[in-house]
């Protein structure tokens, strides 16, 4: 309907719609739907009944009930324990989710992360942001992660809101920082420390991987299948695990050396001075000579060069609780999990953007 109201009708019908279940039975409303001839657009059009989903076989009310119970169970098990169409199950949670987004609002962010996420396989990426003050996810989208993708948050954002954020998170990804640095001027940077101890710990993988490649024999005992053992926590390792790591540390002089080293950054992010914190990095930096480390030599150029971006998070205004970020992100992965071989991208976005929202 256009929304002009007209106290007469051109015809009715009755329709059966579903609404909420009541003690396990199914129930369903007998209502009469009236369609109008609309004087202004000249058509014949059916009624607007606030009350109807937008699939007009069921309730409003009905459709948030599936899209409720959607946020714990997959479409299937909900298809099937409602004696739904695995499509209309899937078309009414995705109405409720749209309603969750509505009523949400238009976030203006002060704290912003970026990331990116692979969904699916041949380096196809979305961006995804979100507000770290509020933990929850804000923009899902672009083509990939390119400066022009970035560049479409922000236009969506408005130059307004734009300039009102003052500190985004991001990895050392050029265009995230060049598209950033345009549209939020007055932003600072900070690079998130995750990814920064990501990329050392792919650096000791590497040192793993060459002491393999060097030593023949029995000596590759001591090496073969302990990549998680060398990258986790020593919290995190069960018992035999710290033995398997005792004994590859007393092994291999090298391994035994990078995983000190390794450990020994993290200290890095306890500094509140940046001078204290270059003063450090020199000093873990000038440790690397003749360790024969090449990994950490290079991981160790790539912290200089992007040191603003480290030193940033040395400001106490800048200490944002990052674990909302790595708890996003298992929560996104439990989600491309249950959506696996499904093509609506759209379906996906919602699903991510609504993970944090309370339900309705």
């Amino acid at each position: 309907m256009c929304g002009r109201v007209h106290s007469g009708f051109y015809d009715r019908s009755m329709r059966r719609v579903r609404d909420l279940p009541c003690g396990g039975m199914r129930i369903f409303l007998e209502i009469e739907v009236r369609r109008v001839a609309c004087r202004s657009c000249g058509a014949v059009k059916r009624e607007r009944l606030d009350f109807l989903a937008k699939n007009p076989r069921y309730t409003k009310r009905f459709a948030f009930y599936v899209g409720k119970r959607c946020r714990s169970a997959t479409i299937k098990d909900i298809a099937e324990e409602l004696g739904l169409d695995w499509h209309a199950v899937k078309e009414l949670e995705k109405q409720y989710m749209a309603e969750q987004l509505r009523r949400a609002g238009t976030p203006a962010p002060k704290v912003i992360g970026i990331d990116e996420l692979s969904i699916r396989k041949g380096h196809t990426y979305r961006i995804l942001v979100s507000d770290l003050e509020r933990e929850r996810p804000i923009w899902f989208g672009g083509k990939d992660r390119s400066e022009k993708s970035m560049d479409a948050f922000y236009e969506a954002l408005g130059p307004k809101k734009s300039a009102g954020i003052r500190l985004v998170v991001m990895d050392m990804w050029r265009p995230f920082r060049n598209s950033t640095a345009r549209h939020a001027e007055e932003a600072a940077i900070l690079f998130d420390k995750f990814h920064v101890m990501r990329h050392l710990g792919e650096a000791l993988d590497k040192v793993r991987k060459s002491e393999y490649a060097r030593l023949t024999g029995k000596d590759r005992r001591f090496i073969k299948g302990q990549k998680y053992t060398l990258l986790a926590h020593r919290e995190n390792l069960t018992l035999e695990g710290k033995r398997s790591l005792k004994l590859l540390l007393a092994a291999n002089k090298r391994l035994n050396t990078a995983y000190l080293l390794k450990e020994s950054f993290g200290q890095l992010w306890n500094y509140r001075l940046a001078t204290y914190a270059r003063r450090f990095f020199e000093n873990w930096r000038a440790s690397l000579k003749w360790q024969r480390l090449k990994p950490y030599e290079r991981f160790a150029a790539m912290i200089d060069r992007h040191w603003d971006g480290i030193a940033a998070y040395c400001e106490p205004e800048n200490k944002v609780a990052l674990g909302f970020v790595e708890g996003l992100n298992n929560k996104v992965r439990v989600i491309q999990r249950r959506a696996y071989g499904l093509r609506d991208e759209e379906y996906l976005r919602l699903k991510i953007l609504t993970t944090m929202l309370p339900p309705l």
